[in-house]
């Protein structure tokens, strides 16, 4: 079996406050993301709030636009532990 990395929490960070931090270092206004990613403005900013789900779709979509892993998007605030072989 091949190794793996237990992850652990590190800050409470929220799906759509991921969301909004990194459209925010890209610099991209909700209107531009959602013009990049087809998904409406409107619906980032209640992604962004917390009243809609982001789900796996818009994830993969909203990644790519990011320019990171969807699981940066799915599980903010996780650091990867890394363990010494035994």
């Amino acid at each position: 079996m091949k190794e793996f990395c237990p992850a652990r929490k590190r800050i409470a960070v929220s799906v759509g406050e991921s969301v909004r931090i990194l459209r925010e270092l890209q610099e991209y206004s909700q209107s531009e993301l959602a013009r990049r990613t087809g998904i409406p403005q409107a619906t980032l900013s209640a992604i962004e709030n917390g009243r809609v789900r982001l789900g796996v779709e818009r994830a993969n979509v909203l990644a790519s636009a990011l320019r990171c892993h969807p699981a940066v998007l799915v599980f903010p605030g996780w650091d990867v532990v890394k363990h010494s072989a035994a």
